[in-house]
């Protein structure tokens, strides 16, 4: 303060004197009550005097007086000045505060009488409550001042104890921001994860170094606004704060003196949860004091008076837990005696809504400014040090060490630091500063004194409490060899490090006794940090420091206790946003641990009730982190789950909605790091505390962890630009390589758009670039902010081949610096660079580039400046060569301008493009271009746009083309807007057979310049090319073209579109293609656009097999013109499509055609899609199979694709297809008198014609007359259970009619087949057609009078029981035989076993019976007994057989029992018991189980002892006891089949029965599936093998998986045994894995193997040459039908011999080889093969190792028999679905393909679904896992029910 706060401690007449200028300005701005009441003051006659004056006289005559005033209190007696002083400062207004607080304090509190009775009487006038009332709340406020002063200093003496460099305002340097919030955003590039919008950068730009300002300018005329301080946390905000209340205690800086200073951490207001007024935040929070309420009261009340004389310092507004924000409707101004929350006090305080215009700083990170906006007047940003500042701190820290020693080892730690970018990036924050300082003492005495050493005294840097760092630093190697330096600057600082080697290169390399281990990253920097303070010691003052330079590990097992509760403190404090710490938290011995190793700052925190107690934080915010990062990486507390929750990317784009944190955002960065090997052993260590879960099994699951979130991080690709950039920190932190690669592999180019950029960036994408090796990789700088700096990084990504920069803030000294880097890049390709910025100055800069850039090749504009770089090949000489580009635009051309232009490009060595647009050339001048021309070596183009060309100029112009050899292609254009070019060869030397184009469209080209243009043209033999479009040539032009013809010898096109041609060009168009043997197509359309093209082909092929297509769309074609068109036509002698899709064709028209059509002999196609509009017109065309033999398919459908086909001769047989028309009435019966006088039809398809039920019976009527062979389709016509009765009726009345498949329900199913056989099984198919029991009545009356064998198929009817068992008595089977399958739900269990005893009860003609899940088959057969029952896997249990006792004791003929896969049980068993002794027949007994059981085997085992008649046993699935194994093998030598499956037994009761195999002599079936046989059973099993000669059937799939360690060995032994089996017909050994011996092994025995039919040999590691010799082998085996060898190794080798072996195995009918690894070569081998199997019935081709299987594919229409194809897993796409497309109608017998897991798109489907239109006997194709949305799959499965896109 100016003066002292006591009364009396002036002269009172000496300070108005002092002070009289200045209160002459304030009185003569008071109001003239206020003058007249202090004139009262002075005598009565001075006073009327001056009164008078005032009264008559001017302003100026006023002033005087008040001068006149204001001296007669100077020289008045003491006491009335103090009077007239107390006076004044009552009744005034806008007196300052220090000039009031002078005046009161020398006027003094006494108002005493005074001996001048006048002034009394002057004085009376004032109120003495008004008179004194200034005085005490003045000298309250000055108190209350002195006691803030006193609490600042103290602050200070605190904060600056341990300080290595003192503060100074005026050498802390803040970079102002620039509004910029009018400006159009430049594009963001949000990716499809960014859902919302977002801010790429703060709205505004920070100021440029050279406009930066000091901080105490910054905050000069800061009074009454809001200013905000930004800057990341550890730059020192808090510290300048304390340090700016420190100077302004002392009356200096840039705060006034006569302010209240208040300073406000967040972090402290955080702890107030009650609502509190401004009264008692200040006087009870801030700076408490113990006076009365009335001086409280009094305080409070001066500064609600005058607001102005406060400044509120704010600092650390990003620890704040809540958030504030403008307001932006007017409120009223708040209550400041209203307790309020103290978020809303500091709202009400920036919103000027309490103390308006008191002075407001704020401090906070970058990010957290967006709260602010609107509410700051001023932000500024905090500047890191420079690299002149990182070293005097370093020289100041050593320093303080107090030994010659330390301070060497300072200057080899400077010259450390500043060659580390990393290291360099970190010091440019003051905090962090200090934590490198300490780190490098460590590793350079570490490098040099291994045992320790002890340091005298330190001093550390205060932890710096608020912001925000970012930390990514690039890969530096050891000290002796670094190659990389640069610098890395943190977020938002904009110093350059002027003292470092931009090339990497160290300046003064330091002995060889300090070369010291520089981490590589920031995480092994902070993992060296942890080492170096844990190895410190300080004591209670921070003194003393000893250092211990023990190895990392070793320090961190000595203190592992420790860190782990430090840990989990940091991870807790991290997961709560928790960085203040409280005694409860943390154990007292941790506390002091931290604190005697500088890991913990102690902080003073005033609670709610005003006491001061100790908190404790982190030195570093980044410090928590990391140790939070630590505790993930070794503790099990916390989860994989909750780690990959907190592992994400952060983004630089920002929005107010985004979640506010505390902490910089690194832990996903130090989790990546400690995911490197480096860190491996340290977490070790780590992982062996009691926090931890120990062993190095969970560190390496814990970082394969991070890997894995890591790389699914890199194979994403909608990543936007701020993640990527982040993503490559982490892999740079990950130190994988093989990450990089995959982060350029997804994303060729790096788009890091809106971004502010930092070499740390730069350096952090050199890491991944520089992964690609020679691949290259482009990187995209659109809209970055970036300094210069980041250029000198960029040459370390080295293999850049495209960089784009383009930007508004790019500009001259941008393009300066980069063209200084420009040679550097080696593999650069491309470079584009756009500065709206950009001046002439700055392109030269880049242009003086270019010697040393000889690959750039263009260079056009200024303000948008690009620049291309290209290598191009010579085609003669293969060499690169760069070609300039020239452009001259605009320009007014003489022809001596020409001409001297002319010689100039003449003498030029080669140009890529000449562009001389704009410039108007006459004729003459024209000339003279093109008479140098041929002169130019120019490779591309000659531009000449809006150059005024005429007519005559264009004539000239296309002599070109013959007259200059290396002009390819003239392209013209005379209307608006005009353009010419003309293009070159391309620097080729021999143009000989080079194609040239001839474009003049839009020229208004008359027929007269038609013959002037083929005059200049000439010859030009070598025209491809004519474009004569959108001219005025009409019929006379056209003509004349086509009379040209001849002379184009090579003409590949013509365009003629728009010219105004009439309807005579159809004719003479027709006539052309007819008589020009080269013309091959004709397209003509009158739509929007008239178009007439001529296509052309060349040659010398036959002209009988050349193919011509004459089209015409769009077009309405009279009778007439129909008539002559066909006419012309029918003089074609080549094969012809005609095309009249779109075209409006009458019924008449149509008539003329079918006229005309016989004599059109070369008609292949006819294509009226989309021409037929009406029932009529169709069923006209329909006559075609009438009218011509020729007519292979006919297919019809209006206002859709419609096509007829024809062939060259007589067809064999035809397909009509008629759909979506009304074929009711008359219409129908014309259609059937058409079909039944036409030709033979191999298919008839009349779905979607709303036929109906009558339209069905009339058409079933009449389908004997129809010569139909294959199927009838009436789909989707309505039919209803009526109409499906009288279609069953066609069995009964149409001899040739072989099935029917009717489904009534969603699908609306009905197809008829037919067939040439007679008395073949006729089939009824009957499915969801909800029949009720009249229409089972009907159905029975109809197949009993059927004369052919019957098959009847009910699925999914909703039949009942009593309906099925009437259904069954109604029928006659008479001699012929039924078969009947009913499936339905119900038919399970209980109610199976009910069903079969009925239907058993019911009739006596039923030869066998079966229940087989939930259907029932029977065959019934008259006159004949039961011979077989079986109720297999329909979950029967024993008790349910009760009933069917009687029923089988009463069939003695019964010969096999089947009741396998129910659960019998002790019950089942014991009725098998029961019965079995009647039935004196029985040889087949099957009773096969899912579950073991002993019971039943046990019960069972003499009953099948007595039962001698059986001959095949099943018991697979069973227990074998000892006991019923011992009884068995008395019974077993008498079988004929066997199957033990998957039994289980003891390894005596095993022995038993396989030793006993060798006697059964007659045994021809084995099934030992899955058996466990020890060495004594295998050996058993060989011998007995030996002995049965018998064996037709011998399947032991995985047993030799079970043998043991002798496998090998067993499986030869196995294999050998075989030798004898001559009669081997079906042999199954999948899941031996008997590799290449056993394969040799088998294939001895095929020789002898004729009778062969079926072998499988899954999974025996058959190798590709192995697949081959085994095929060889198979030549001998002529009767195999079925072939299996999947799961093994097969290849191309294999394949090829498959293509000769296969095809004289001719009865092979299936074939299996999935899971092999055929490629594209073996794939052509396997069609080959396929070509040959006329039997193939089923294919399986799944996951044979590649996708190119068109050959395989389109090898299926050689078989057509197939019924299922399995092609899935292979990635195929539409191209094998397009082949599949093709055979499908060839293949009429094929019911399922199964295309799962391929790469098929919705084109691919949509043809699939086209394609079952004419296949009805497809009953599903599997889609699942292609390339088809869910959306689209949904639709097409509603198109197209057998369509399955289900996994299921």
């Amino acid at each position: 303060m100016d003066e002292g706060v006591g009364p009396n401690s002036e002269n009172v007449n000496s300070v108005l004197a002092q002070e009289s200028l200045e209160l002459l300005n304030i009185l003569s701005g008071q109001s003239s009550a206020v003058i007249m009441k202090l004139f009262q003051m002075m005598p009565s006659d001075a006073g009327c005097n001056i009164n008078q004056a005032s009264c008559n006289r001017s302003s100026a005559a006023v002033t005087e007086h008040i001068k006149g005033l204001l001296e007669y209190f100077r020289v008045a007696n003491a006491a009335d000045c103090r009077t007239f002083l107390q006076s004044m400062c009552v009744l005034c207004d806008n007196i300052p505060m220090h000039l009031e607080s002078r005046l009161m304090s020398a006027a003094g509190y006494e108002n005493s009488e005074l001996s001048n009775p006048s002034v009394m009487a002057g004085k009376s006038s004032l109120p003495p409550s008004k008179q004194l009332i200034k005085r005490p709340r003045i000298d309250y406020w000055m108190q209350y001042i002195a006691e803030v002063i006193h609490s600042l200093q103290r602050r200070w003496e605190r904060v600056s104890e341990l300080l290595v460099s003192e503060v100074q305002l005026e050498n802390v340097w803040v970079s102002v921001r620039t509004a910029n919030r009018a400006r159009v955003r430049p594009d963001q590039t949000p990716g499809p994860g960014d859902k919302r919008a977002r801010t790429p950068e703060p709205d505004w730009d920070y100021g440029s170094m050279d406009s930066r300002v000091t901080l105490e300018n910054f905050l000069q005329g800061c009074a009454g606004k809001v200013t905000v301080l930004v800057g990341p946390a550890g730059s020192g905000k808090t510290l300048l704060m304390s340090c700016l209340g420190q100077q302004w205690a002392h009356g200096l800086g840039p705060v006034p003196s006569s302010c209240l200073f208040v300073l406000l951490e967040f972090r402290q207001l955080n702890i107030l949860s009650r609502p509190l007024s401004l009264s008692e935040l200040l006087l009870r929070h801030y700076v408490p004091v113990k006076h009365s309420d009335h001086e409280k009261e009094a305080i409070v009340d001066y500064l609600l008076s005058n607001p102005e004389q406060s400044c509120w310092v704010l600092d650390g507004y990003d620890e704040f837990h809540n958030k504030i924000t403008k307001q932006d409707l007017q409120i009223e101004l708040l209550d400041p005696e209203k307790p309020l929350p103290v978020a809303d006090l500091i709202s009400g305080l920036l919103n000027r809504l309490l103390l308006p215009g008191c002075t407001l700083i704020v401090t906070c990170r970058v990010r957290d400014v967006l709260d602010l906006e609107g509410m700051s007047d001023k932000v500024g940003l905090l500047l890191g040090w420079d690299c002149q500042e990182i070293k005097e701190y370093v020289d100041n820290y050593f320093f303080k060490k107090g030994h010659s020693a330390n301070r060497a080892l300072g200057v080899k730690a400077a010259e450390l630091l500043v060659s580390s970018g990393h290291l360099l990036a970190m010091s440019s924050l003051p905090a962090l500063c200090n934590m490198t300082c300490i780190c490098l003492e460590y590793l350079l005495l570490e490098s040099r004194n291994p045992g320790g050493t002890s340091i005298p005294k330190e001093r550390s840097e205060t932890r710096l409490k608020v912001g925000e760092s970012e930390k990514k630093e690039p890969q530096i190697r050891k000290l002796e060899d670094t190659e990389e330096g640069g610098y890395v600057q943190r977020e938002d600082q904009g110093r350059s490090y002027e003292g470092m080697m931009m090339d990497g290169t160290i300046k003064r390399p330091p002995p060889p006794h300090t070369q010291a281990q520089i981490p590589s990253t920031l995480t092994q920097v902070y993992l060296s940090v942890l080492g170096a303070f844990l190895s410190r010691d300080l004591d209670t003052r921070g003194n003393n420091d000893k250092l211990n330079t023990m190895k990392l590990t070793d320090i961190l097992s000595q203190h592992r206790s420790e860190l782990g509760e430090l840990s989990k403190l940091a991870w807790n404090g991290v997961e709560e946003s928790k960085i203040l710490f409280m005694n409860e938290d943390i154990t007292q011995n941790v506390i002091e641990f931290s604190i005697r190793k500088g890991l913990f700052s102690q902080v003073e925190l005033r609670c709610e009730d005003g006491m001061l107690v100790n908190s404790y934080c982190f030195t570093h915010l980044t410090l928590q982190e990391f140790l939070a990062a630590l505790r993930i990486m070794t503790s099990d507390d916390v989860s994989d789950m909750h780690l990959k929750k907190r592992f994400s990317l952060r983004t630089r784009w920002m929005t107010r909605s985004d979640r506010r944190t505390v902490f910089t955002d690194s832990l996903h960065l130090f989790l990546c790091g400690l995911a490197s090997p480096y860190c491996t052993p340290a977490l070790v260590h780590l992982a062996r505390t009691s926090g931890g879960t120990g062993g190095p099994i969970w560190v390496e699951k814990r970082q394969s962890l991070v890997l894995n979130l890591l790389t699914k991080l890199c194979q994403s690709n909608n990543l936007t630009g701020p993640k990527i950039l982040e993503l490559c920190h982490c892999v740079q932190e990950s130190q994988d390589h093989q990450l990089a690669k995959q982060v350029v592999g997804v994303r060729p180019t790096l788009e890091l758009r809106n971004i502010r950029l930092l070499p740390n960036d730069i350096d952090a994408l050199a890491f991944v670039v520089n992964s690609v090796d020679n691949n290259g990789v482009g990187l995209d700088f659109r809209a970055c902010s970036m300094d210069s700096e980041c250029l000198d990084v960029l040459p370390r990504c080295q293999y850049i081949h495209y960089l784009s920069f383009c930007s508004r803030k790019y500009g001259d000294k941008f393009a300066e610096k980069l063209s200084s880097i420009l040679p550097k890049f080696k593999s650069l390709r491309k470079l584009e660079f756009c500065g709206a910025s950009l001046t002439s100055t700055g392109a030269a800069s880049l242009a003086s580039a270019l010697p040393n850039c000889p690959e750039v090749t263009e260079i056009n504009g200024m303000k948008e400046l690009t620049v291309t770089i290209s290598q191009k090949s010579d085609l003669d000489s293969h060499k690169t060569k760069c070609e300039p580009t020239i452009s001259l635009l605009n320009q007014k051309w003489s022809r001596s301008d020409m001409q001297q232009l002319a010689n100039s490009l003449a003498r030029c060595p080669a140009l890529s493009i000449v562009n001389i647009s704009g410039g108007h050339l006459d004729v003459d001048t024209l000339r003279m271009l093109i008479e140098f021309l041929p002169k130019f070596k120019i490779t591309k183009k000659i531009i000449v746009n809006d150059s005024g060309l005429t007519m005559e100029g264009l004539v000239s112009l296309t002599a070109l083309l013959s007259d200059c050899p290396t002009v390819v292609e003239l392209r013209i254009r005379l209307q608006s807007p005009a353009q010419v070019s003309i293009a070159f060869s391309g620097g080729r030397k021999n143009t000989n057979g080079v194609s040239k184009v001839l474009c003049l469209r839009c020229c208004g080209l008359l027929p007269t310049h038609l013959e002037r243009v083929w005059r200049s043209l000439g010859t030009c033999p070598d025209l491809t090319f004519l474009d004569v479009s959108s001219n005025c040539l009409g019929n006379n032009g056209l003509r004349k073209l086509l009379d040209i013809l001849p002379r184009l010898s090579v003409i590949q096109e013509i365009n003629a579109s728009n010219n105004g041609s009439g309807k005579e060009r159809v004719v003479m168009l027709a006539g052309a293609l007819c008589s020009q043997n080269s013309l091959t197509e004709i397209h003509i359309s009158d739509g929007e656009t008239e178009q007439v093209i001529l296509k052309f082909c060349h040659g010398e092929r036959d002209e009988n097999h050349q193919k011509k297509l004459f089209r015409m769309n769009n077009s309405s074609l009279l009778p007439s013109d129909m008539t002559t068109l066909c006419k012309r036509l029918v003089l074609c002698h080549c094969y012809l499509e005609l095309d009249l899709s779109y075209c409006l064709l009458t019924d008449k028209a149509i008539e003329n055609l079918l006229k005309v059509l016989p004599k059109m002999t070369s008609l292949q196609r006819l294509n009226v899609s989309h021409s037929i509009t009406s029932t009529t017109g169709a069923l006209a065309l329909v006559r075609c199979l009438n009218v011509s033999q020729r007519v292979t398919s006919v297919e019809l459908r209006p206002h859709a694709e419609s096509f007829i086909t024809f062939d060259s001769v007589k067809a064999k047989e035809t397909s009509c297809r008629l759909t979506h028309c009304s074929l009711q009435g008359d219409n129908l019966e014309r259609l059937l008198d058409i079909l039944q006088q036409g030709p033979k039809l191999s298919d008839l398809d009349l779905s979607s014609n709303q036929l109906e039920d009558e339209g069905v019976k009339k058409f079933v009527d009449r389908l004997q007359k129809l010569k139909i062979t294959s199927y009838v389709n009436l789909s989707n016509n309505g039919l209803t259970q009526k109409g499906l009765l009288d279609v069953a009726n066609a069995l009964c009345i149409c001899n040739n009619v072989s099935g029917v498949d009717i489904s009534l329900k969603a699908e609306d199913r009905c197809v008829i087949w037919s067939t040439q056989y007679e008395d073949c099984v006729k089939t009824l198919s009957v499915t969801d057609s909800g029949l009720e029991h009249d229409h089972l009545v009907r159905l029975a009356e109809i197949m009993s009078v059927t004369p052919s064998p019957i098959k009847l198929e009910f699925q999914n009817n909703l039949l009942q029981s009593d309906w099925i068992e009437d259904f069954l008595k109604l029928l006659n089977s008479g001699q012929r035989g039924f078969s009947m399958s009913i499936d339905e739900r119900w038919i399970r269990s209980e109610e199976a076993v009910s069903l079969l005893c009925r239907c058993l009860h019911l009739s006596s003609n039923i030869h066998t019976i079966r229940v087989h899940h939930t259907t029932l088959h029977l065959s019934l057969m008259e006159s004949t007994e039961l011979t077989s029952v079986s109720l297999v896997d329909c979950a029967v249990e024993g008790h349910h057989l009760a009933s069917m006792k009687s029923i089988i004791q009463r069939c003695p003929l019964l010969t096999q029992l089947d009741f396998s896969y129910n659960n019998l049980g002790i019950d089942g068993a014991e009725f098998l018991c029961s019965v079995l002794p009647s039935l004196p027949n029985l040889t087949s007994l099957s009773i096969g189980s899912k579950e073991a059981s002993v019971a039943v085997v046990e019960k069972l085992s003499e009953a099948l002892v007595q039962a001698t008649a059986i001959q095949c046993l099943n018991l697979s699935g069973h227990a074998v006891s000892d006991m019923a194994a011992k009884i068995m093998t008395r019974m077993l030598p008498r079988l004929r089949s066997l199957n033990l499956s998957h039994c289980e037994w003891s390894a005596s009761g095993g022995l038993q029965l396989i030793q006993t195999l060798g006697e059964c002599v007659s045994l021809e079936g084995l099934c030992l599936d899955c058996l466990q046989l020890n060495e004594e059973s295998r050996m058993a099993l060989a011998q007995a093998l030996r002995k049965i000669n018998s064996i037709r059937s011998l399947k032991l799939n995985k047993i030799a998986t079970a043998m043991g360690p002798s496998q090998t060995n067993g499986v030869l032994d196995l294999l050998a045994a075989m030798e004898g089996l001559n009669r081997m017909q079906d042999i199954e050994l999948n899941g031996w894995m008997m590799g290449d011996r056993g394969i040799e092994e088998l294939t001895r025995h095929f020789p002898v193997w004729m009778e062969l039919r079926r072998i499988s040999l899954s999974k025996n590691l058959i190798s590709d040459l192995l697949g081959e010799m085994l095929l060889e082998a198979l030549k001998s085996c002529t009767h195999l039908e079925e072939l299996h060898l999947p799961s093994n190794s097969l290849g191309d080798v294999t394949a090829a011999r498959m293509a000769l072996v296969l095809a004289s195995l001719t009865n092979i009918s299936v074939l299996d080889i999935s899971e092999n690894r055929i490629g594209h070569e073996g794939s052509v081998s396997l069609s080959k093969a396929i070509m040959c199997m006329k039997n193939l019935t089923k294919i399986d081709l799944t996951s044979v190792g590649t996708s190119k299987l068109c050959p395989v594919a389109a090898s299926l229409a050689h078989c057509p028999l197939l019924q299922d194809v399995r092609l899935g897993w292979n990635n195929c796409g539409d191209k094998v679905a397009l082949e599949l497309v093709r055979v499908m109608p060839l293949c009429r017998k094929l019911k399922r393909i199964d295309l799962e897991s391929n790469a098929i798109s919705v084109s691919g489907a949509e043809a699939l679904v086209k394609a079952l239109q004419s296949c009805p006997a497809v009953q599903i194709i599997r889609l699942w896992r292609n390339n088809v949305s869910t959306t689209k799959a949904q639709t097409l499965s509603l198109k197209e029910r057998r369509l399955n896109f289900s996994s299921t």
